[in-house]
């Protein structure tokens, strides 16, 4: 994602507590109009970490998916997935399944790859009648917020996912992985630092150490970049955790958070980092027809919970490796 400066060459609107405003006139060609604003917008997101464009009029995947291949060169295929979407196109998603009454907190897509997007795209074709914002935190600015002693702790030792996959709860093997196979699964864990473990009943344990803090490709800027609150069981509300802990077990959560030794994160460091996030959050209600460009690096993401029905396409794009952006752990299988 390296860009010139073009922010200026468009007028964007900036207010606290809100991400950065496009006010888009377009003729109705949407797909024309991202093309000749290409890379204006990139700027712009070069810049501020994401962009907020209304006035393009989304409304179908069809228009959309030409929309997102015009800002990018091309889409990526999603691996690892956490929860399930629907693939309308090559490249071009649902938003994830998860249920509308519960937040997805703040996070950063893929942050436990080796590859990863660099950049996000959202598209809201039908806005919800209640609440469902993709807010937006920049992450520079979470680091900074947080206690030194604990960004040290996750710079010295990374943080650990671990993954108990099963047919009821979460993204299936098949759906993670594009494949059931044993050997094609254990061959990508293998290629990819993660520890795998096939249980009695035919699940699988999977577990990976990345690192929490990476710099950003581009400007070098260190950057709180990881799933850990999350991903995490105390992010969970009280009752759904209860009842995964009494099915599964503790040790058996569909996915959960520790430090890259190994030891638990407790409850109160997960609301410590929910809070800062919220702390640098900004947000704007969806309205039908707009798109979001978000720096998945430099920016962390969420789904707030909605009332009402909302259909968000998503797409991936500007790949990018782990190891380009100065991990400070070495990747392992935990």
């Amino acid at each position: 994602m390296s860009f010139i400066s073009t922010a200026s060459l468009v007028d964007v609107e900036r207010e606290p507590g809100r991400p950065p405003i496009l006010r888009a006139a377009t003729t109705g060609d949407a797909p024309g109009w991202a093309a000749e604003h290409r890379d204006a917008l990139r700027a712009v997101v070069a810049e501020h970490g994401s962009v907020l464009v209304r006035g393009l009029g989304l409304r179908d995947v069809a228009g959309t998916g030409a929309v997102f291949s015009r800002l990018a060169g091309g889409l990526m295929a999603e691996k690892e997935v956490f929860a399930p979407r629907e693939t309308y196109s090559d490249g071009v998603y649902s938003s994830t399944k998860w249920p509308s009454n519960q937040p997805m907190c703040m996070h950063h897509e893929l942050s436990y790859t080796l590859e990863f997007p660099g950049l996000m795209m959202f598209a809201c074709v039908g806005a919800p009648t209640e609440g469902g914002a993709t807010a937006v935190a920049d992450s520079p600015a979470v680091l900074d917020a947080l206690p030194a002693g604990l960004t040290e702790r996750f710079e010295r030792e990374g943080w650990l996912l671990t993954r108990s996959y099963n047919d009821e709860i979460g993204a299936s093997v098949a759906e993670a992985f594009g494949t059931d196979d044993r050997g094609a699964v254990e061959s990508y864990c293998r290629a990819n630092a993660i520890g795998f473990e096939w249980q009695p009943d035919g699940g699988l344990r999977t577990s990976q150490r990345r690192s929490a803090v990476v710099r950003h490709p581009v400007t070098g800027r260190r950057c709180w970049f990881n799933q850990i609150a999350f991903l995490n069981e105390w992010t969970m509300a009280p009752e759904v955790r209860e009842y995964l802990v009494d099915v599964y077990g503790a040790d058996g959560l569909p996915f959960n958070t520790r430090f890259g030794n190994g030891d638990p994160i407790g409850e109160d460091v997960v609301q410590l980092l929910n809070d800062v996030y919220e702390a640098n959050t900004v947000r704007e209600p969806w309205l039908a027809g707009d798109l979001m460009l978000v720096d998945n690096v430099r920016t962390a993401h969420s789904r707030e919970p909605f009332e009402g029905p909302r259909e968000v396409l998503v797409a991936m794009a500007d790949p990018v490796r782990l190891a380009d952006c100065s991990p400070t752990v070495e990747v392992s299988t935990g």
